[in-house]
Parts: C-alpha cells; structure tokens; sequence
C-alpha cells in the first residue's frame, strides 16, 4: 500500500479519454492557441505530438485543455510542493516544567536548559503545576516565575506573560532578536559637523 504522506496527491485532472466535453479549446505544447476543436480531434492531435491532452480549466465555456507531457507535469507539481515544504519554517515551542517547590539545583539546571533553547532561537514554554493543596501556593509560585523570567531577560523576553491555564501558570519566553548596530554619539557628531 502506497504512503500518503511519500507521494502528494496529484490534482483531480482530466486527461485524454476522460474528457467528456463535446468541444474543448486547445492550447498547445509551446503555449499556442490552436482553438477550439471537438474532442476527437483534439485528442488525435495529442496523439500525433506523443502527448496528453489534458483538461487545465473545466469549468470555463468551452473547457480549455492543454496538449502537455502529464507524466512530467505531475513531477513538477511534486517537486514545487517539496520545495514549498522545504522553505517553510515551523516554530517550535520547548517545554519546561516545574513545581512551586522545585529545589533550587534543579531549578537552575531547567533555567539552564531553557536558556540554551532560547540561545538557538526557539520559544520557550514555562509551566509551574500545582497538584492537591499546592494551589494555596500560587503566590510562591508566581515569585518563581517571575525569578525565572529575570534570569532568562539577557537572552530572551516574555512574550506572553504568566497567566493561570486550569490548575498551571503557564509563560512563554521568546528569543530576543538580532539588536540593530546603532552608531556612538561620538560618531554621529562627526557626521553632522561634515
């Protein structure tokens, strides 16, 4: 069985003997009106150039079809759509969990890791859990996040900031971007005296 996600699907094109108009306009290989024939001619004049007909605009009166290799037409579209994928970029958020009594090695050891994610420029979701009766606690826990945001400021900055998602507080640090070079006063004084 084929893998749907090996081969993308190819679009619902009608080619040759599936046709069912009566009259199609033809558009030749090199892009040339040849006009509008029935479809028995059409197809022998596909036939003679060793290639498809191929219906590219069904709904327009009457359907526009196109005299074309199909076989290397599917190949382009795949190629374009592999391309397409390759080029898109997908952000990925990287989760970090703690406790309101997480110790304070284990708490520098996350805060460790969390700042190496945002240094290879990937978000950063942090969430503290309450279970049981630690939610009288969210006093001390919203102290920690805000601890764990200071230490994470010179490398990145809070882009949502804490807020309660059931029985979490949930914030997510983003990286921060590239600084801008900005001239020294000194610099631009010279400028202005020229």
């Amino acid at each position: 069985m084929l893998d749907k996600k090996k081969f993308p699907p190819a679009p619902k094109l009608k080619i040759n003997g599936l046709i069912r108009a009566r009259e199609v306009r033809v558009i030749g290989n090199d892009g040339s009106q040849i006009g509008v024939l029935p479809i028995r001619d059409a197809l022998i004049k596909a036939q003679e150039a060793e290639l498809d007909l191929v219906e590219v605009a069904p709904t327009a009166n009457p359907p526009v079809c196109r005299v074309m290799d199909f076989g290397k037409y599917k190949y382009e579209l795949s190629k374009k759509e592999h391309s397409a994928k390759a080029h898109q970029k997908t952000a990925q958020i990287k989760e970090i969990q703690f406790r309101p009594f997480t110790g304070e090695h284990d708490r520098d050891f996350k805060v460790r890791h969390a700042k190496e994610f945002l240094e290879a420029k990937q978000k950063v979701k942090i969430i503290l859990m309450f279970r049981g009766r630690e939610m009288s606690f969210q006093e001390e826990g919203r102290t920690t996040m805000a601890r764990i945001a200071e230490e994470l400021n010179d490398v990145g900055h809070e882009e949502n900031p804490v807020k309660k998602e059931g029985r979490n507080l949930v914030m997510v640090m983003a990286p921060k971007s590239m600084k801008v070079p900005h001239t020294s006063p000194e610099a631009s004084q010279v400028k202005q005296t020229n």
